[in-house]
C-alpha cells in the first residue's frame, strides 16, 4: 500500500479508485484524511527529490536526464510516505496516491491525528505545506452514522478523490 499509482505501467487512475474504494469497505477505517499538498508540482524542492532519487539510481546518466526533466517542469512523487508510517500507526490503514492527491483511511482517529501532524512536519522538511482548506480529516466508514447521530451531529461528511465523491452511504463512489 502507498505506491502511487500514476507513472506506473499498467496502472490508471481507475486502478486507484478501486483501491480506495477497496480499502475503505475491507479494513476498519473510521476516519480518512483528505490531503491535498499545496502546489506540489510547483513547489517540489529538486535537490532533495535529487537526493531521494540517487538511493535507488546510480547511474550518472540517467541522473543527468531526470535533472533536464525537472529543469522543463516534470516531477513525479516521492516515496516519503513510507519514511513515517511504522511510527504513528497500528491500526489498521488504507493510503492510496494519485500523483499529488492522496487519501488515508485509519482506525483510530488519534492515530489520523498523529499521522496528519507526521506529516505537515515531513513535508515542511522540503518545501511543502499541506493546503489548508483541501486537507481534512473526516469521520467515515462502517459506524460514522451511527456515531453521528448518537452525538446529535449531521450525517458524515464526503471525500473528493480523482473526481469521485465517496460517502459512508453509497455503495460506491460516483462521479
Amino acid at each position: 500500500m502507498g505506491l502511487p499509482y500514476v507513472f506506473r505501467a499498467g496502472k490508471s487512475q481507475h486502478d486507484a479508485l478501486d483501491a480506495v474504494w477497496i480499502g475503505l469497505k475491507q479494513k476498519k477505517v473510521d476516519w480518512v484524511l483528505d490531503a491535498d499538498i499545496q502546489g506540489f508540482f510547483d513547489t517540489i524542492n529538486h535537490e532533495w527529490m535529487l537526493k531521494f532519487v540517487e538511493h535507488r539510481v546510480a547511474d550518472p546518466r540517467i541522473l543527468r536526464l531526470i535533472r533536464k526533466w525537472l529543469k522543463a517542469g516534470v516531477s513525479e512523487d516521492g516515496q516519503w510516505i513510507h519514511a513515517f508510517r511504522s511510527k504513528c500507526l497500528s491500526g489498521d490503514v488504507v493510503v492510496v496516491r494519485y500523483a499529488d492527491d492522496t487519501v488515508l483511511g485509519f482506525q483510530h482517529k488519534h492515530e489520523a491525528e498523529k499521522c496528519l501532524a507526521a506529516l505537515r512536519e515531513r513535508l515542511g522538511k522540503f518545501g511543502l505545506l499541506l493546503h489548508p482548506e483541501k486537507t481534512r480529516l473526516i469521520e467515515f466508514g462502517r459506524f460514522a452514522i451511527s456515531n453521528r447521530r448518537k452525538r446529535g451531529e449531521r450525517k458524515p461528511e464526503t471525500f473528493d478523490f480523482l473526481g469521485f465523491t465517496s460517502n459512508t452511504q453509497r455503495k460506491s463512489p460516483v462521479r
